[in-house]
């Protein structure tokens, strides 16, 4: 951990649908200040027509440029590609799913919500006609604005294609419910969260990494410390 010989885990940030890595500015910051070290990844994804296991290989490309132990931190659409990534990297001590889909093996998006996965689904998927109110919650409103001026349209892909592999039945995993959350309701959540190991709770929107960074990150830093002890 920080401040003694045990070296303290990396953490990976993987953004969710429509974002990019830029959405963890504000809470990177906050967790170096605190001493910790950060990366993210930007998934193809978001502004092409790539599906989840392009998105996976994005995340083990990653993880292989990270010496020591990383803990990853996946938030909404991120935790696929990252359920699917962790399976086959040895250097992960922990899965964060920060609302986040925790899908099993056979899975998709769109199967969990009980829609029709396409059988040949391709193009983009525009940015929500409502993202102040789905995704930020809480957020300033400059904040919030410049945020949603970001966003770019999600490949259809990504959204019906299904697992094959589910790296949280071997690698401990924690889920994080945001409980105000507008885009993936708590109540799917706390479904998603009996497969993890350990369940905790903020009072938050979809994106606390904009609304309570501090908080985000003490319980984040709460986290990969148990892990690394």
């Amino acid at each position: 951990m920080i401040g003694s010989d045990v070296p303290s885990p990396t953490l990976l940030l993987v953004h969710g649908a429509w974002h990019g890595s830029w959405c963890w500015d504000k809470l990177r910051s906050t967790l170096g200040a605190a001493g910790w070290s950060t990366r993210t990844v930007d998934l193809p994804s978001a502004g092409r027509d790539s599906g989840v296991h392009e998105d996976a290989q994005a995340v083990l490309d990653e993880l292989g440029r990270i010496d020591g132990p990383v803990v990853v931190v996946a938030h909404s659409y991120g935790g696929i590609p990252v359920t699917q990534a962790a399976a086959k990297a040895p250097g992960v001590s922990r899965i964060v799913y920060l609302a986040a889909y925790q899908l099993n093996v056979d899975e998709s998006l769109l199967g969990f919500h009980g829609a029709p996965v396409p059988d040949e689904p391709d193009g983009l998927q525009p940015v929500p006609n409502n993202p102040l109110s789905l995704f930020y919650g809480g957020v300033p409103a400059a904040e919030a604005l410049e945020a949603a001026r970001r966003l770019v349209p999600h490949s259809m892909r990504s959204f019906g294609e299904p697992l094959t592999q589910a790296g949280w039945h071997t690698v401990p995993s924690a889920y994080i419910v945001c409980e105000h959350d507008q885009a993936l309701p708590p109540q799917d959540q706390e479904a998603l969260a009996t497969r993890s190991d350990e369940v905790h709770r903020l009072a938050s929107s979809h994106s606390p990494f904009l609304s309570m960074p501090q908080e985000l990150a003490a319980l984040l830093a709460e986290i990969a410390l148990r892990t690394a002890d």
